[in-house]
C-alpha cells in the first residue's frame, strides 16, 4: 500500500527532500502520516573523505590457495517485515525533523548480501543516543494513535562484549536494537574502552572483521563499505580485519575467536596475516588475561553448535591456541574415586 501524501508531504518530499519520494515509495505502511511541522529540510550530510588510505595502501592479501567465488549480492532486496520497521522509521524522521543517519550494522547487512534471511538488526545512530531515538519513536507511536513501546536499556558490560548501552525495542514484532556510531581507545590491561562519538567510518574501522564493518544506510537505501573491502573480501571469502590484525586483536581478543567461528561457519579462509597475529605470544597472552573464561566458553558453545564445528577446532589447533582456550583453571584438584586417598594418584 502506498503512502498517502497529503499537500504538506507532497510539498516537502518534491521540492525540498526528494530523494524521500523515492525512497518512501519502497515501503509500506497501514498508518496514514500525520501533518508535518518541518521548517528545514532534511538532508543526509555529506559523506567524509576517507581516512585510512594509508593501511589500506598497505594491506596486501597473502594465502597458498585462493576460496572460491561468492555470490554477493548487488543490492539488499528488503522483505516485507523489514519494509514495514524500515519505514516507521523513516516517518519518525520525518515528523520530528531529525537530521539522524540510520544505519543498519554488522551480520544482518554482510546475511543479507548473502542471500540469507536475518532479523538481528541493529541500527547505528550518528548523533543521538539509542534511547534517546527509541523514545522518539514512542513520542510518534503516541501521536499517531498507536500502542507505545517498552524501551529496554542494556547496560556497558565488557565481559558481554557490549561496550556501549543499547536500547532495545519490539517493532512489528521484531526486537530491534539501538545504539549510536562509537570511536573506542583500549587502555593497557583492560577490554573497558574509552568510548565516544564517532563517524560511521570509525565505527567500520574499529570492527572485528571487514565482512562485519558494511553498513546499510535507511536513508538513503544503500549499502555503505567504508574500509573499501568489505564486499570485495566477503566475495573472495576471506577473514581479515579492517585494520593491522595484532592491533585489532589486542584491542579485543575476544576477535580471535569471533574470527574463527565465522572462518568456519561461512568455510572462508583466514588470512595469513591474521593467522600469524592470532598465534603471536602477545595475543595468546592478551587472551588469557583480559577475557572471562565465561566468554570464552560461549564463543565456543556457537562454534559447536554451528555448522561447521570440526573446521573451527582445527582452526584453533593450527593456531596453536588449544592450551590457551581450553586451560584448567589453577585451583583444580586431580580426580579421585570414592573413598581413595586424594594422595594417591592413578
Amino acid at each position: 500500500m502506498k503512502f498517502a501524501l497529503n499537500t504538506t508531504h507532497r510539498r516537502l518530499f518534491t521540492s525540498q527532500v526528494p530523494y524521500y519520494t523515492t525512497l518512501l515509495s519502497n515501503f509500506s505502511s497501514k498508518t496514514r502520516l500525520p501533518p508535518l511541522k518541518l521548517h528545514d529540510p532534511i538532508a543526509p550530510p555529506p559523506r567524509t573523505l576517507p581516512r585510512y588510505h594509508r593501511y589500506r595502501a598497505m594491506t596486501t592479501v597473502t594465502a597458498t590457495s585462493s576460496p572460491p567465488a561468492i555470490h554477493v549480492k548487488e543490492k539488499i532486496d528488503l522483505n516485507d517485515k523489514e519494509k514495514q520497521i524500515f519505514g516507521r522509521l523513516l516517518q519518525v524522521l520525518i515528523h520530528f525533523n531529525l537530521r539522524t543517519q540510520l544505519r543498519v550494522a554488522g551480520g544482518w547487512v554482510r546475511d543479507k548480501l548473502l542471500g540469507k534471511e536475518c532479523y538481528d538488526i541493529d541500527i547505528a545512530l550518528d548523533n543521538m543516543l539509542g534511547k534517546e531515538f527509541c523514545e522518539k519513536v514512542n513520542e510518534y507511536l503516541s501521536s499517531s494513535g498507536e500502542e507505545t513501546q517498552g524501551i529496554g536499556v542494556i547496560q556497558c558490560n565488557p565481559d558481554q562484549s557490549k561496550h556501549l548501552e543499547t536500547a532495545r525495542m519490539r517493532l512489528f514484532d521484531i526486537w530491534i536494537d539501538f545504539v549510536n556510531l562509537r570511536s573506542e581507545d583500549y587502555s593497557e590491561n583492560s577490554r573497558i574502552p574509552t568510548m565516544k562519538f564517532g563517524t560511521a567510518e570509525e565505527d567500520a574501522y574499529r570492527r572485528d572483521l571487514t565482512i562485519n564493518s558494511l553498513f546499510y544506510n535507511i536513508n538513503s537505501n544503500s549499502v555503505e563499505d567504508f574500509t573499501g573491502r568489505g564486499i570485495a573480501d566477503l566475495r573472495s571469502g576471506r577473514i581479515v580485519t579492517p585494520l593491522p590484525p595484532k592491533e585489532t586483536l589486542l584491542d579485543d581478543p575476544l576477535r580471535v575467536l569471533r574470527a574463527i567461528r565465522f572462518g568456519a561457519r561461512f568455510e572462508f579462509m583466514l588470512e595469513e596475516d591474521l593467522k600469524k597475529a592470532a598465534a603471536d605470544d602477545d595475543v595468546k597472552a592478551a587472551i588469557a588475561d583480559k577475557i572471562s573464561r565465561e566468554r570464552i566458553g560461549h564463543e565456543i558453545d556457537l562454534m559447536i553448535s554451528g555448522n561447521q564445528p570440526v573446521k573451527a577446532m582445527t582452526y584453533i589447533s593450527d593456531l596453536q591456541l588449544f592450551s590457551v582456550v581450553f586451560t584448567l583453571p589453577p585451583n583444580l584438584e586431580p580426580l579421585t574415586s570414592e573413598g581413595q586417598d586424594r594422595s594417591v594418584s592413578t
